[in-house]
Parts: structure tokens; C-alpha cells; sequence
């Protein structure tokens, strides 16, 4: 995925995940949408898992959350990404990203949180 990532000339500072959610913690341009990196590194990551690992089920779900970070908060955030499976231990994906919505006044329909 970081290699994805460069090759839209973007910074891979910190990804990781388990087994239904990545986080890619991301140095990206001014000048192009997140949306077509998203769009690329999907598209990309998924022909890979196709055709290197010959997992033909895999499938990244529709939709995708994007947060901006400010630069003081980058290392809490790396520590965030790298403790993927000790964090959900004791609370699920989808109850963490319906808190932070809501912690941070994001409207939403939660019939769209996850398909």
C-alpha cells in the first residue's frame, strides 16, 4: 500500500490494520482529490491480493473515512495504527468510528456506516 501511495506522490508515514479495517496515516498533495487516491490505492491493493496472495473473495467495502490530522498529533496517531489489535480487543471497529463521529459532530446515517 505505501508503495501505492508514492506512486501518487504521496507519504506513507504509518498503515496498519487486522482483519476488517486498515488505517493509512497519509502525507498527502493540495493539488488531487483524497478521493482518487482512495479510488487508486483500492483498486491497486485489490488486484494484488488477487493475483499475488490468490485470495479471488477479497473486497474492500464501498465507502471509506477520511480524517485530517494536525501535525503536533502525527506521533499519537502512528502509535494508534501500530496497536490495531490490542485496541479492538475490547471495542469493535464500527462502535470507534460511530464514537468519533459523534465526539466530533459529524453527521452521518449509520445505515451507511458499513455495507
Amino acid at each position: 500500500m505505501g508503495g501505492i501511495i508514492r506512486e501518487r506522490q504521496g507519504v506513507p508515514l504509518s498503515i496498519g490494520g487486522v482483519e476488517d479495517h486498515v488505517h493509512a496515516l497519509v502525507g498527502w498533495r493540495t493539488d488531487a482529490a483524497i478521493a482518487d487516491l482512495l479510488r487508486h490505492l483500492k483498486t491497486r491493493s485489490s488486484r494484488w491480493v488477487h493475483e499475488t496472495i490468490g485470495i479471488p473473495e477479497f473486497a474492500w467495502q464501498e465507502g471509506y473515512a477520511v480524517f485530517s490530522v494536525s501535525k503536533s498529533h502525527t506521533e499519537r496517531v502512528k502509535l494508534y495504527i501500530q496497536n490495531q489489535r490490542e485496541h479492538h480487543r475490547t471495542r469493535s471497529f464500527k462502535e470507534e468510528l460511530i464514537a468519533l463521529l459523534d465526539a466530533h459532530g459529524v453527521e452521518y446515517d449509520a445505515r451507511y456506516v458499513f455495507d
